[in-house]
């Protein structure tokens, strides 16, 4: 079991909402919520500088893509990385028989328009072939993906830099926020080329005793763990205990430390399918539970979907009692507001990172991202400070003696909050503009000339 020191991090608590402006704090409260550090390192800082991989990752992933031979390889990345991001949702049976519903009473009612003798056997079949035609034509048909091994190191090519990053940022969230966590286990779920292990092992390095890797299939996890022995199958691997299985541990009472599913949900057919897999990986989680996503629309939903299950629904067997409670990137546990507005626009973040060098890749990228983080609640909670945090949404627009912050915030509304020094405190205003895109400001939420709802 992971080792902790409750307590420590109050900035996590979420068990109460406390507005504030900085005007109406104490001296101390205004340098207590920084807890020594400096502006630009304030406790809601959790980005990262530009990310590489591990240099021995680097110099195995460069010697398979060699010797792989694979043709195209530039061409087939690109290929590979601009179908996954578009990547759909399988659409459902319900959704799909009211469109095919909708789309035959159109039909129907632009054929009554016309006067004249009508047939309506020959033209119920007419409407009938169309809306099929119809359904087939603006329908996304997904389907399964399947990776041999060439295709794997396509994926190697493509996505392996990126996948790291993301997931690397979205558990410095935890490194940073709670900084007692020691996880001594960690179970990946759709682990891929292995990329949660690296990230984790950089976050954490030698406490994670076991790390198990889950995979369908079978030439990723060979090809995960060339990359773990540096692709010299004599070689003891880089990181130690980790083990490979194509099927999920049977057993609800087996937990782990640190739960993760990147890019996975994606792979997974129907809305059903997915509510199981993160029920079953909650069942697993100890303490977190980490879903890390693409930064679209649907990537997105997805993570929203497995939010509300995670918090509304309730289990027949219960064999861990703590409830499950956002962690990241979420403020509060309402609905999301960027949910709820039309036109919907998804929450996301981003990480530079440099890339394979490979032909073809720039020096710098960034991965564009969402994630979500649940914890189980301790019946121990640390007393609160008196300090919320609400969570950037959007890059810092930094001006003349003031920044322009869009934030989500504790009460589930997104805000255009405008810092200055005079008016939100010398500390509030310098934490604000040493602060970006997915960091934590400490929370300004008044209705005042300051604080305006963002109509983004």
């Amino acid at each position: 079991m992971a080792t902790r020191s409750y307590g420590a991090c109050a900035l996590c608590q979420r068990a109460a909402v406390v507005t504030f402006t900085s005007r109406g704090m104490s001296a101390s409260s205004q340098v207590n919520f920084l807890k020594g550090e400096l502006h630009k390192k304030h406790p809601g800082v959790t980005n990262l500088k530009t990310l590489c991989l591990p240099e021995v990752l680097q110099v195995a992933a460069r010697s398979i893509i060699h010797r792989s031979e694979v043709t195209r390889l530039t061409d087939r990345a690109h290929s590979l990385t601009n179908f996954l991001w578009s990547r759909k949702r399988a659409i459902d049976d319900s959704t799909l028989r009211q469109k095919a519903v909708g789309l035959e009473k159109e039909l129907w009612e632009k054929a009554m328009e016309k006067r004249g003798v009508i047939d309506e056997q020959a033209l119920d079949d007419r409407i009938r072939r169309k809306v099929v035609s119809e359904l087939r034509r603006t329908t996304y048909h997904w389907t399964p993906m399947k990776y041999d091994e060439e295709l794997g190191v396509v994926y190697m090519a493509a996505r392996l830099a990126g996948g790291y990053a993301a997931v690397r940022r979205a558990l410095n969230e935890i490194k940073k926020r709670d900084p007692s966590f020691a996880p001594q286990s960690l179970l990946d779920f759709g682990s891929g080329l292995g990329t949660v292990v690296w990230a984790s092992h950089s976050c954490w390095g030698d406490t994670l005793k076991e790390m198990v890797c889950v995979d369908s299939s079978g030439p990723m996890n060979i090809l995960a763990e060339r990359l773990l022995k540096g692709d010299d199958e004599r070689a003891e691997p880089h990181i130690k205990q980790v083990y490979f299985r194509q099927f999920l541990p049977v057993s609800p009472k087996v937990q782990f430390d640190v739960v993760t599913a990147a890019f996975t949900l994606s792979e997974l057919k129907n809305a059903k399918d997915r509510e199981e897999a993160v029920m079953t990986l909650w069942r697993k989680t100890s303490s977190y539970l980490v879903l890390v996503e693409n930064g679209t629309k649907e990537g997105h939903q997805m993570l929203m979907e497995a939010r509300d299950s995670l918090l509304k629904k309730q289990e027949k067997t219960v064999h861990d009692p703590r409830p499950a409670s956002v962690f990241a990137p979420c403020p509060h546990e309402l609905i999301c507001p960027k949910l709820a507005r039309e036109p919907f626009s998804p929450c996301n973040f981003q990480q530079q990172y440099k890339p394979l060098p490979l032909p073809g890749h720039n020096d710098q990228q960034r991965e564009k991202f969402s994630y979500l983080i649940v914890s189980r609640t301790e019946p121990a909670r640390a007393a609160a400070e008196g300090v919320d945090w609400a969570r950037l949404t959007a890059p810092v627009q930094r001006r003349t003696r003031h920044v322009h912050c869009r934030s989500c915030c504790p009460d589930g509304k997104l805000q255009h909050l405008v810092v200055t020094a005079r008016k939100h405190g010398r500390d509030v205003y310098r934490c604000a503009r040493n602060s970006d895109w997915g960091d934590q400001v400490p929370i300004i939420q008044e209705a005042d000339e300051d604080t305006r709802t963002d109509p983004e």
